[in-house]
């Protein structure tokens, strides 16, 4: 039997309106489909399979690997739907008494995962002095009463764990001998430096484990149907890939996946590493930057259903426009026909004035029947698209952080709303595939590794710290299934903490390398 050699990839991006796909050939676009994202969405992605397979004839057995982005965890929380009944355990005592946790959560979300709170001893100072010592019989009588209540997902957070990760990982042995059935989430292994916020985000991640599976699960059957046996990767927040085993373990890793696809597609597509990226899909405009060919990432708290966290997510600014957006006088959006584009709006015989009809009355696009949007006032049409494009150029105006000259690629099927030129951005690019940059982004992705915590400089160097904390995240990037030799270190922030004693300093390192399907 003669083997096929296996070079091709697949991206797929599933967005609230359409879901995109590409097959790839290296850095090359043999082929592109966009179809309508369905209810279940799952077959949408049949759907998209065989719609690549129709454009260009290729064999299931060629495909290297098939790299998906979802929005399906982030509509679960900002829904309160599918989640999972999760417990929190707290290791902090006598500390944060006052603050038990999910204290800022949003009431419909804190009671769709059942309100369960546990403070006990544990905790380090920033420093790994121990602030109290951990209590196996404490750890014992908190699985003895998850058991009684049938809980079946826990978030595990210690004051200080990125610092020490000890009392973390005891609590969840002791749970795990207790209850081994019990889906587990660390803290250290999701959040950053602060305690609410990086509970929160475990919090999250936990009550998506079941979810979780069934989506990994949907997408396997989904690429069995159409007689694909490649592995199958999810995309991060930051741009990178992990496989699904991680997902089930770390499934809020892909919340803002979307707009980070399309960054890094667009990267690609214009071959600017630095640049304003104006995504416009059908229900939205997400507008973000990128800084040496990844997406600059928030250097706050971000906001997840009204739940404040902390870990990695793109600095990203949205407004509610889209292809989608239906259009009231000279209003446009915030709500969008979505899925229903193809059936509601003007130029394909529908009833629903959308900015899409505005578009091609403009005569920025052609697309549907011209004739059915001639009775537009043109007048109108021509003052609506300008306010889109003013809408748009001061989002990206409020995003850049000097008076520099600031390209700007413009990507997304939406993107047929804007003109050539953004007031105040003459440099506008609309690249070669533009209309699914988001599904190129999630084919061309790499695998990456990051480290960020605190360091005492004084028996290390602040040199010796920086060379660890690189050594470090290497070795996780090439532990994720980078390709040794292609790991490299694309960001080093340092920053002094001066509220804390002893030469405290935050250090943040990330490395990338090129995914080598074997290893991973």
């Amino acid at each position: 039997m003669t083997r096929i050699e296996r070079t091709l990839r697949i991206g797929i991006d599933v967005g609230g309106t359409n879901t995109d796909a590409v097959l790839m050939d290296g850095t090359a676009v043999l082929a592109e489909v966009k179809t309508s994202t369905t209810d279940d969405v799952t077959s949408g992605i049949v759907a998209a399979l065989r719609g690549l397979a129709s454009a260009r004839e290729f064999a299931p057995g060629q495909i290297q690997a098939v790299m998906i982005g979802t929005t399906h965890f982030t509509n679960a929380i900002v829904e309160a739907s599918r989640l999972t009944e999760t417990a929190v355990i707290r290791l902090a005592l006598p500390a944060t008494r006052a603050l038990p946790p999910m204290v800022d959560w949003p009431d419909r979300l804190r009671l769709a995962i059942g309100d369960h709170g546990y403070l006990c001893h544990g905790g380090h100072e920033f420093d790994g002095r121990v602030i109290a010592p951990i209590d196996p019989e404490e750890i014992k009588k908190v699985a003895a009463d998850l058991h009684a209540k049938g809980v079946r997902s826990v978030a595990i957070s210690s004051v200080f764990s990125p610092v020490s990760a000890e009392f973390e990982q005891l609590a969840a042995d002791v749970l795990r001998a207790e209850l081994p059935e019990v889906h587990i989430s660390l803290s250290h292994e999701i959040g950053r430096i602060g305690l609410l916020e990086r509970e929160n985000a475990t919090i999250i991640n936990a009550c998506l484990r079941d979810l979780a599976d069934g989506i990994v699960d949907a997408f396997g059957t989904a690429l069995q149907t159409v007689g694909i046996d490649a592995p199958l990767f999810l995309s991060q927040n930051d741009g990178t890939l992990m496989d699904v085993e991680y997902t089930r373990r770390y499934p809020v890793a892909t919340f803002a996946s979307g707009p980070t696809n399309s960054m890094r597609g667009a990267a690609f597509l214009s071959g600017l590493a630095d640049c304003a990226v104006v995504d416009i899909g059908g229900t939205t405009t997400d507008v973000g930057v990128l800084a040496r060919g990844f997406p600059r990432e928030s250097a706050t708290e971000v906001d997840l259903g009204g739940v404040r966290s902390n870990f990695r997510m793109p600095d990203v600014l949205s407004v509610g426009i889209g292809g989608g957006s239906r259009v009231r006088g000279t209003a446009v959006g915030p709500d969008s026909v979505g899925y229903e584009l193809t059936r509601r709006a003007l130029v394909f015989g529908g009833d629903t004035l959308t900015a899409t009809d505005l578009a091609v009355a403009g005569g920025l696009a052609e697309i549907g029947d011209p004739g059915l949007v001639a009775h537009l006032d043109r007048s109108a049409v021509r003052a609506t698209l300008a306010r889109i494009a003013r809408d748009v150029a001061e989002i990206v105006d409020r995003m850049r952080t000097s008076a520099a000259p600031l390209p700007v690629v413009v990507v997304g099927g939406g993107s047929i709303l804007l003109p050539d030129e953004l007031p105040g951005f003459p440099d506008v690019r609309r690249p070669d595939h533009f209309a699914v940059a988001n599904a190129i982004g999630a084919a061309i992705a790499q695998v990456g590794g990051e480290v960020d915590r605190i360091f005492a400089i004084g028996v290390l160097t602040r040199e010796e710290v920086l060379e660890h904390a690189k050594a470090e995240a290497l070795d996780k990037a090439v532990a994720a299934g980078a390709r040794p030799e292609s790991a490299q270190i694309v960001e080093v922030d340092e920053v002094p903490i001066a509220y804390l004693p002893g030469n405290a300093v935050r250090i943040r390192v990330k490395a990338v390398g090129e995914l080598e399907v074997a290893r991973a």
